[in-house]
């Protein structure tokens, strides 16, 4: 199939749509501010990373075979039951 050029599709914020029509009205090169990403705290990010690393294998261990074999039989269910 050819590659086909498209115009760009308009953003969906309709105060972006208004910051670009006053900017071509004035002629102004000026680009929308975006908005920085939030850091993330890292002590706490180390704990969750902590819990994370401990918690499937403290799971398992705590679950009886019957248990782990419901589980991991279900989940076949849930993957086979997705349509393809």
């Amino acid at each position: 199939m050819p590659n086909r050029s498209s115009k760009p599709k308009p953003s969906s914020d309709p105060n972006v749509a208004a910051f670009q029509v006053v900017s071509r009205l004035t002629g102004s090169n000026l680009e929308p501010a975006k908005p920085k990403p939030a850091k993330k705290n890292p002590a706490a990010v180390a704990l969750g990373r902590l819990g994370g690393l401990k918690g499937g294998k403290a799971r398992a261990d705590s679950l009886t075979e019957a248990q782990r074999k419901a589980i991991a039989s279900k989940a076949a269910q849930a993957r086979w039951a997705k349509p393809h």
